[in-house]
Parts: C-alpha cells; structure tokens; sequence
C-alpha cells in the first residue's frame, strides 16, 4: 500500500478480514502480544486502530497474507474518505480506468476534481486487476459503497429491470430502436439491462440524466465496462428543473424516478411546456416525472415507469391521470407483488406510457395484477417473488393473451370521480372455485385429517405415570464438560454480508430471532463463499443436519433438531452438537423445550429475560433408553406438523367454499 497522510481507523471486524482470520483471533493476538497496537479511538466495546500501525504489525508479524485480498485492505482508505460522493467518485474513476475508456464523460460542473491522495487510492485499485480482474475490481468496491450508503440509494433489483426492458421491447414490437432514455438513470441498472438486451448493437443510443453527480459517473463507469453499450452517454444535471434531454425523442424510455419528493420544481415549472396534461400539484412529485417521460416520446415510443401505488388512486391527480386516459398515453398499468422493489413491503406499479396523438389511440386500459406471483412460503415463513411468474403474466399479457387477473378496461369507465388505475379495483377476482377445485381442496383436508389421525394413534398409547420414577438430571453444562455436548452462539455477521431480499440458489439462510413466527416476510442470506469463511474462521456459527438449536430468549423460547441445514445462527440463538455415541439430539431437544425448564434458567434479572442454555436439564438416561425417548419426540413433531398442515387446509377449503357461496355457485340439496 502506498504511503498516505491520512490516519485510517480500523475496528477489530476490519482487521480480521483484511488479514484473512476471525475476529476471535484478532482478540486473541491482542492478549497474545505485547507488541500489538494499542487502540486510538472508539470504545472499550469498539476500539478502533490506526490502520498504518496496524498493518506494519501485522507485517512484521507474518500476519499479513496476500490471500487477504488487496481491496480488504484498500476498502478502509476509501471508507476514510467519510463522504458518500467522493468515495463514489472514486469509485467510478476506478471503473472508468479499468475500462480504458478513451473519452471519459466530462467531469461534473461545480465538482471538485479527485484529489492526490484520492487519486492513489484509484491507482491502488486498478492496480489490483492483476489479481483479481478488472470487472471484479469494480464490482467489489460498488457493491460495498451501496451496502454502505443502502438507506440513501434506492437501486432498482436486476431481475426488474429486465422485466422493464422485456415489457418496453413487448410494446415497441419490430420497430427499429435507436435510442433508449433513462432520464433518473441513479447507478444505471436500466441502462444496462436494456445494454444486455440488445447486445452487440452499437447504433443503439443509451442516454441517462440524474441529479447525483457521484451516480452518474458510476453509471456511465458500468456502461463502459459493459458489452453492447458503447454508445452511453450520461450527464448529471436535475431533470425536472433543467429538462437536459429538451428535444430529445427517445424510442424507448425506461424510469425509476425518486418518490415522494416536495421539492421538485413545482413553482418554478408552472407555465413548463411538458405538463401535457395539467401541473401537478406539488405533492405528484411523480406525475411530474411521468409527463416528463411522455414528452420525451418519439412519435411510437414506449415508457415503461416504476411508480409507487399509491400515484394510480391519489385524489390530487385525478385530472392529470383523466387526461392520460383520454388522449391514450396510459396503454397499461402491472401491479408488481411486495418485495419487487424498494421499498419491499409494498407492491410497486408498472406503468406503460405512449406518445399522445398516435394514429392508433386506444380506447382501452389494459391491466395486470401480479401481487400473487410469490413462491409458496418457506418453512422459515418467509416468501419471495416469483420472477418467472410475474415475467409470463406481464408479456403474455402485453402480447395479446389473456392470462389470469388481467382485464382490458375501456377508457370511459375508469374515467370518474376517481379515475382509480389499481389493478386490484378492477381485475375479476381470480375464482378458483369450481368442481374440479372444491373436490381438490375436500382431497387435501382429508389427507391431512387422515395424517393428523395416523400421527395421534401413534402417539396415543403412550400414558402418563400416576407416580413418575425419580431420574436423575444433568445439566447441559454437565454433558458441556463431559464432552458429550459442544454449545456455540450465534452472532453478529460481517459488515456488508448479510442480504435481504430473495435468496438465490446455493445462498444460505439466515435464522434471527426477530424472523421467528412472522409468516411472510423478506428472507435474510449470506453467500456461500462468505459463509464457509465464516465457519472456517469462526466467525459464523453454521448448522448441520441433528443439531440442537435452542432460542436464549424467554418470550420466544424454544429448542428444536435441525433438519435443514446449513443455516447461519444470528444473536440469541444457540448450536448444541452433541456426540450421537452419547447424546441423541431428539431427546435433548425434547427435554429443553419445555416452558418449566427456560423458567428455571432464566435469568430474570430484567424485563427481557435470557436463557443460560447451560442451565437447562435434561434426564440422565442411557443411550439405548434416550433414542426411545427421542423416536416419540419424533412422532411428537410429527404430529405437529400434520396439526398445522390440517389448519392449512381447513382454511383452503373454507376459503373455495366461501367463494362458491358469495357468487352463488355453490350447490343446495
């Protein structure tokens, strides 16, 4: 690393994954060795080093691996900077280098050029593409500033964006595109997605505007690392305000506009030329963006926009999304499930707008709700969007066909006191209930009625004792010391690791006990790579198939045998992994999860109780006799399962029933 004036701060985290070890050896070298830098600033709990120091230590040490990684040990220089747009800016210098581009975008008005020290910081970086590759440079040091900044930066998930290209391409049809616009281009996922779509057509324009200058670098840094996008031009200035694209005709015009904005330009952009259909009020910062992306149409163009739902009903835009409706620049609106897009706990809208005047105008509205289009629940609870689903709804949709919950809805009846563009408002409802769908849910509910039956006769000869034996109990630090039981915590994750949002293949899940119970939600992953660092070093406490997990807190108590492994353990939840020779884990988890017992090992010293799993009890039985124990418990689970599958379909088959009824379909004798 090259010399700076700069003091870097590292924490204990840092300085174990730039030294290629766990935290807990980074603790251990600090009680190990005199010699170990002393910290210059945080706290007791958090202490902070000067990276220099650190880093001659280490060095000096032998601790310093070139396995480590050269961008473990760059990230804390740029992470120094403090300001969010000069380490973006870096970054995109990085990208724009590594890309060889021969005539970089100009630099941003009223910017400040990269300093010297910065300017190392981005030869270090490139440097490191010997190693490591260019696009992989690149790639690490942008993911890691959005991690870091991912309450300030809204980016658009890539499995939607090229639904928003699929879609616009749908539309457009055969015609030749020559030009695509994203006139809030943010970090240029739109661009790219419609890059990857066309690939190895250069006459293709791909144009962006956006009022963050560290962005729109970053953006035209990824296209020019990109394939099939050669001719990208991006230039920050505010969109609104300024209208840089005036005169600009775009075949295809793709948007993620910022919501919810009251600073947008409302009064000054009174009398703007662009408001095709009434000024918005100030509180329709997106309608605004809307007519803006219309006027920016070529005469058959196509706009796909991503908008929050709440545009399609609000009162205050009545009239502008009356006179959309009535010059046929509305053609379509998708509702998207939760979880499609920041923020993931409400269901976006797609809307899909054409140039007003077209010589074919339409007289109807089509749309599509897609909320449904979610994979079945997990056994965590959790549930994430089906992508291919929602993709096959949409264009089949946009082609002509008429899959399920979707409508073609003539411009006069939406037009009235309301003028509501919800799908849900208009779309049938999707009834299932027919013969063939009522005897399917009897079908279910008698199967798991019979399940639930064969699973209680199971455990029905079992009685209980009038006089119960005396047994003798062990602790589970008992069995802990006797080498029959090895208990590990869960923890806290590596910075920037720990991924929210669909997991995909091969990640693995993350257990928390703030997840327990919730039903639907967002499912929480770690990559692979990172988890078999982490176990490796351990740092992260990993499950394998007949582990014990117990949950240390009072209020959510419980203990079960893991039989999805691996999943990585989180905060206040414990691994058992006990010796199979001596300890069958469905006795012990049987023994540890009943309510009596957490009561005794509370800790009770405050209103949220812990658990000290160490104090549980557990009978003192022989191998032979604990497996017996253990194959009821199973049963026992058994039984729970096929109790909660019943509830599941009872509720099914209530719910077909119900539908039948309300419309009158169901039959009386």
């Amino acid at each position: 690393m090259a010399q700076r004036d700069e003091r870097v701060l590292v924490t204990l985290a840092e300085i174990a994954r730039f030294a290629g070890v766990g935290r807990a050896a980074v603790s251990n070298w600090r009680r190990r060795f005199d010699t170990f830098p002393s910290p210059v600033g945080g706290s007791d709990a958090s202490p902070q080093f000067a990276l220099d120091t650190v880093e001659e230590w280490l060095l000096a040490n032998g601790k310093l691996r070139a396995s480590s990684g050269t961008l473990d040990r760059l990230w804390p220089h740029v992470e120094a900077l403090g300001d969010r747009d000069r380490m973006g800016l870096v970054i995109a210098e990085v990208g724009l280098r590594l890309a060889s581009a021969s005539e970089p975008p100009p630099w941003p008005d009223r910017v400040a050029e990269l300093s010297g020290g910065e300017l190392r910081l981005v030869d270090e970086a490139v440097g490191a593409r010997l190693t490591i590759g260019g696009a992989e440079v690149f790639r690490s040091l942008l993911e890691r500033w959005l991690s870091a900044h991912v309450r300030q930066i809204a980016t658009t998930p890539e499995p939607l964006a090229d639904l928003m290209v699929a879609l616009a391409n749908e539309v457009h049809g055969s015609r030749n595109v020559r030009h695509v616009l994203d006139p809030a281009c943010g970090t240029g996922t739109l661009l790219l997605a419609a890059a990857r779509s066309r690939p190895g057509r250069e006459n293709v324009r791909l144009t962006g505007f956006d009022v963050d200058p560290a962005l729109t670098r970053l953006t035209a840094a990824r296209l020019a690392l990109s394939e099939g996008s050669k001719a990208g031009a991006v230039t920050a200035a505010d969109t609104l305000r300024d209208d840089p694209g005036a005169g600009v005709r775009a075949d295809i015009v793709l948007c993620n506009p910022p919501a919810n904005e009251r600073d947008w330009g409302h009064a000054e952009l009174a009398t703007d030329r662009r408001w095709l259909f009434g000024q918005p009020p100030r509180t329709e910062s997106e309608l605004a963006w809307v007519q803006h992306v219309v006027s920016t149409l070529a005469e058959q163009g196509v706009a796909v926009v991503l908008l929050p739902p709440a545009v399609a009903s609000r009162r205050a835009g009545r009239r502008i999304r009356a006179g959309m409706l009535r010059v046929g620049a509305l053609r379509m609106v998708v509702a998207l499930p939760p979880g499609a897009a920041p923020p993931y706990g409400v269901g976006m809208h797609l809307w899909v707008l054409r140039a007003p005047g077209v010589s074919h105008k339409a007289t109807e509205v089509l749309l599509v709700d897609a909320a449904d289009c979610r994979h079945t629940p997990t056994e965590s609870g959790t549930s994430v969007v089906d992508w291919d689903a929602v993709r096959e709804r949409v264009i089949a949709s946009a082609r002509g066909d008429v899959p399920p919950a979707t409508v073609s809805v003539p411009t006069v009846d939406l037009l009235g006191e309301e003028t509501d563009l919800t799908p849900a408002r208009h779309v049938p409802p999707a009834l299932a209930a027919s013969g063939v769908d009522l005897s399917r849910s009897w079908a279910c509910f008698d199967t798991a009625l019979l399940a639930v039956r064969d699973a209680g006769d199971a455990l029905r000869p079992h009685t209980a004792m009038r006089e119960p034996e005396e047994r003798a109990l062990a602790t589970v630090g008992e069995w802990e010391a006797a080498g029959a039981a090895t208990l590990t915590p869960g923890g806290a994750f590596p910075d920037g690791a720990l991924k929210r949002g669909p997991r995909p293949d091969g990640a693995v899940p993350v257990l928390m006990v703030g997840h327990l119970g919730e039903g639907q939600g967002e499912e929480w992953w770690l990559a692979v790579d990172d988890v078999e660092r982490g176990e490796r070093e351990g740092a992260l406490t990993v499950t394998a198939f007949g582990d014990v997990v117990v949950v240390t807190t009072l209020a959510e108590f419980d203990a079960w045998v893991e039989t999805s492994a691996p999943t990585v353990l989180g905060p206040h939840l414990q691994r058992i992994r006990v010796d199979p020779e001596r300890v069958d884990p469905w006795f012990l988890a049987a023994c540890l999860r009943v309510r009596f017992n957490a009561r005794q090992a509370g800790t009770h010293a405050s209103v949220s109780s812990r658990i000290d799993v160490r104090r549980l009890r557990a009978l003192r039985l022989p191998i032979a006799e604990q497996r017996q124990y253990g194959g009821v418990h199973r049963r026992v689970t058994e039984f729970e399962r096929a109790t909660a599958e019943l509830a599941s379909a009872g509720g099914a088959l209530s719910g077909t029933l119900s539908e039948l009824l309300a419309v009158g379909q169901l039959g009386m004798e």
